[in-house]
């Protein structure tokens, strides 16, 4: 079992996630540069990390979907690699369309950093195999532009193909505008593809797999990941 972090200019939370594989969970885990057009042959997992690739000019993840890593990343996930985008990733994977929609400003219109509560919606995921469906997690955001938003015939095909993982709830699993950080349409903090081999999201679970930071619910979706691999 074998993750890539990929490093884009910018990128400020891939060694969180390297630090969160390697060093608290124990796997095996190397650095992807942005300009590299080959990956290596025994990955099972890319991570596309946070940050503000190429400083968010233009748009945010605009610019890194035409890094020549991309392609690999694409090609990757068509033959059924998993991805994961947190963040600026989640970003980085709707501008490459691998994933539909995309993020919007808050609607507070300010950054926002902090703890959120996810419910999550679906654990029928490489991502979530070890979670309950309902189950709730405590994993912290830190973002500007985490807004989802897509037309209502790609909202209605997320929800019938079962593509919604997560949603933003209060601590009791109520799903409502006041447990909502962003304005994402239907609370959405994560998506995947169709095929379900494509997760992005919002909340970053590197920064909770230490429980000197606070919490460890994020290493709950990398042993997930883990666990659908070694099956």
């Amino acid at each position: 079992m074998k993750f890539g972090v990929v490093v884009f200019p910018g990128s400020n939370c891939d060694h969180d996630a390297y630090y969160a594989l390697k060093h608290n969970l124990g796997y095996e885990v190397c650095f992807l540069w942005h300009k590299e057009s080959i990956i290596p042959k025994d990955l099972d997992c890319i991570i596309l990390p946070g940050g503000f690739s190429y400083g968010d000019y233009l748009r945010t993840g605009a610019i890194a979907r035409f890094s020549p890593i991309m392609s690999e990343v694409i090609n990757f996930s068509k033959k059924g690699g998993l991805v994961l985008g947190i963040c600026n990733g989640f970003q980085i994977l709707t501008e490459a369309s691998l994933l539909p929609g995309a993020l919007l400003k808050n609607n507070s219109l300010r950054f926002i950093c902090k703890d959120v509560y996810l419910k999550v919606k679906n654990n029928n995921t490489p991502f979530t195999s070890l979670l309950e469906l309902g189950q709730i997690l405590r994993i912290p955001i830190a973002h500007f532009e985490g807004n989802y938003f897509a037309d209502e015939d790609t909202i209605k095909q997320l929800e019938d193909n079962d593509q919604i993982v997560f949603q933003y709830c209060d601590k009791d699993g109520n799903v409502n505008e006041f447990s909502n950080p962003n304005g994402s349409l239907k609370s959405i903090a994560g998506i995947t593809n169709k095929r379900k081999n494509v997760l992005g999201m919002m909340p970053h679970p590197e920064r909770y797999c230490d429980p000197v930071l606070g919490g460890t619910d994020g290493t709950l979706i990398f042993k997930s990941i883990v666990d659908f691999i070694l099956k």
